[in-house]
């Protein structure tokens, strides 16, 4: 039985599951296996998996059931004691899986342990900004309003703490849930504030940008409003589990959200859509400027000089208020 196992969701990703795969395969620890779980895909996927011939790497193939179907599938295969999980364009450190596993062994009340991140573009190159969040003493609220996780690539979890999560729906034939399938954006968040609020289980980091994110320029602009109807129903569904905690945290945890999304707009050239999320984030609540007011009032600096000057100043901007927890 091996230690640990790493799951890929995998949809459609031929062009660049092979360098996943093989930033996984080159993990210092090696008690572990991989499980791609071929979320229907139409293009090479199953070969590309395939066709590196390690005989750590599984395929699971399914029709289509999203990310969280995917990882759920994966997790329903794992037959390891730690679960990390990697999407398919995303990169670990060859060290990445060994930092984890001595934290878990270390530490038996952390559940979730997770690392800080690089961030990549389209074709693997660094775009000078990282994600360094928030490590220790961490709180249900602490993940509501900043999501020190940080992306779906940078957590390895232990399979006691996702079991204790689980669930099966009326619907549900096969096999448990740990993510909610029925959110296709927002899935992992909902996930670790559920850990938070329903478990005793301690999220906690490790100290490195462990994890290459890759930020894709065509998902810039996609789905902002989506994402925030889809974020309004995490808090729908989480309020009646922690009414009290849901009601006194919301309003910053919204504002955070806003300000999230307007910098997304920004990053697309979303004039319209960065001033609306910048103005409600305000009207929601001062805390992200009272926290974080180098990077709130960048983020009000750069909505106003990309209406007036264009993205040239903007990207500059940016630059200089790299975030903590997200780009």
């Amino acid at each position: 039985m091996p230690k640990a196992t790493i799951i890929v969701p995998a949809y459609n990703v031929a062009t660049t599951l092979a360098d996943t795969l093989a930033s996984l395969c080159a993990q210092t620890f090696a008690d572990f296996e991989i499980i791609v779980v071929d979320d229907g895909s139409s293009d090479r996927t199953v070969a590309v998996a395939r066709s590196l011939g390690d005989r750590r790497i599984r395929v699971v193939q399914q029709p289509n059931r999203g990310l969280a179907g995917a990882r759920n599938s994966g997790i329903a295969q794992a037959r390891g004691e730690f679960i990390g999980f990697c999407d398919a364009d995303d990169l670990w450190r060859p060290t990445k899986l060994a930092e984890h596993v001595a934290h878990l062994n270390s530490n038996p009340a952390v559940g979730l342990s997770f690392s800080g991140s690089d961030l990549i573009d389209d074709a693997g190159n660094p775009l000078g900004l990282a994600q360094r969040p928030r490590l220790k003493r961490i709180t249900a609220a602490h993940v509501f309003l900043r999501n020190p996780v940080g992306n779906g690539s940078a957590a390895v979890m232990r399979r006691a703490a996702l079991d204790d999560i689980a669930w099966r729906p009326a619907r549900e034939t096969q096999r448990d849930w740990w993510f909610d399938e029925s959110f296709r954006q927002s899935e992992d968040i909902e996930c670790w504030l559920r850990l938070a609020l329903t478990t005793d289980w301690q999220i906690e980091g490790v100290d490195g940008l462990l994890t290459r994110y890759r930020i894709s320029s065509g998902g810039l602009s996609a789905g902002t409003d989506t994402q925030l109807a889809t974020w309004e129903r995490m808090v729908e569904k989480l309020s009646p589990i922690a009414p009290k905690f849901m009601a006194a945290h919301t309003p910053a945890a919204r504002a955070y959200q806003l300000r999230y999304l307007a910098r997304r707009a920004i990053s697309s050239g979303d004039v319209p859509s960065a001033w609306r999320y910048v103005q409600a984030s305000m009207r929601c609540s001062l805390h992200p400027l009272l926290s974080e007011p180098l990077k709130t009032l960048s983020t009000l600096i750069a909505t106003g000089a990309l209406a007036a000057f264009g993205p040239a100043p903007v990207a500059a901007l940016r630059r200089i208020s790299a975030s903590r927890t997200r780009a």
